[in-house]
């Protein structure tokens, strides 16, 4: 699996561990956090609310544009740039649109909710704050997201099993579709 892999999916579905796991099994590659981004802001940070103000969905999409441009400069460096973050409803194809370089490919983690709840209280950190509910968000991921490369439902997964079927399953999760 070579080109730039993006992995998205509600909080607490696995992207992270997932991401790092693929990553490690790749001989050159590189994990994109896309939190990472947000968490740069220092001052004057506006938090995604289920209310969305103007300003927190700039500073989301400035966080997307700034994810992507990573992640086309580790593929153009010779690395396998796998990028995670929370991109949902229309932000999954604008995201697709905003990464340059090809091969694409997208991996949407679909666990059920009650999985998702597992896995929020079984972590140390908090997905679901600010007014967000799983129910919220795994609306959004079900209902208003476009169905776009592959979508795998990792609720009775291990990261091994969902890491082996991302890699064996990688041309179902192609996105041929390029920049505007």
């Amino acid at each position: 699996m070579n080109g730039i892999v993006l992995i998205t999916g509600v909080s607490a579905a696995g992207k992270s561990t997932v991401a790092q796991a693929l990553a490690e099994r790749l001989p050159r590659a590189a994990h994109v956090r896309g939190d990472t981004f947000r968490r740069m802001v220092v001052s004057g940070r506006a938090e995604m609310t289920p209310e969305m103000s103007d300003e927190a969905v700039r500073q989301l999409h400035l966080r997307y544009r700034i994810a992507a441009n990573a992640a086309d400069s580790y593929f153009e460096a010779g690395f396998t740039a796998i990028v995670q973050d929370v991109i949902l409803g229309q932000d999954l194809e604008r995201f697709t649109k905003l990464i340059r370089n090809r091969p694409l490919h997208v991996i949407v983690l679909a666990p059920d909710p009650a999985e998702v709840d597992h896995r929020e209280r079984s972590r140390d950190k908090i997905g679901y704050g600010g007014g967000w509910t799983i129910a919220q968000l795994d609306g959004s991921l079900r209902e208003e997201t476009p169905r776009i490369g592959l979508w795998l439902d990792t609720s009775r997964q291990t990261v091994d099993e969902t890491v082996k079927e991302i890699i064996s399953r990688a041309a179902e999760a192609r996105i041929h579709e390029g920049p505007e």
